[in-house]
C-alpha cells in the first residue's frame, strides 16, 4: 500500500470540517408530529396563495403551463 495513512488523515480533515455528521439540518427541536403540522400548514398557505393568484388572473405563474403559442 503506497498511500500510507493518507485516507485516515483525509477522514480526520473531513470530520473536522463537518463536525455535525449525520444531522443534515433536521435538528430543529421539533417532534415528528410537530414537524408534520408545520409542513402541512406551510403547504396549505402555499396552496391558498396559488389559488389566489389563479383567481386574480394567474399573472404570477412561475412554472406552470403556458397557453401562448
Amino acid at each position: 500500500m503506497t498511500r500510507g495513512n493518507q485516507r485516515d488523515r483525509d477522514r480526520e480533515r473531513a470530520a473536522s470540517r463537518n463536525p455535525s455528521k449525520g444531522s443534515k439540518g433536521k435538528d430543529d427541536g421539533l417532534t415528528p408530529e410537530q414537524r408534520r403540522e408545520r409542513d402541512a400548514k406551510a403547504l396549505q398557505e402555499k396552496a391558498a396563495k396559488k389559488a389566489g393568484q389563479a383567481a386574480s388572473g394567474g399573472s404570477g405563474d412561475a412554472g406552470g403551463k403556458s397557453t401562448k403559442k
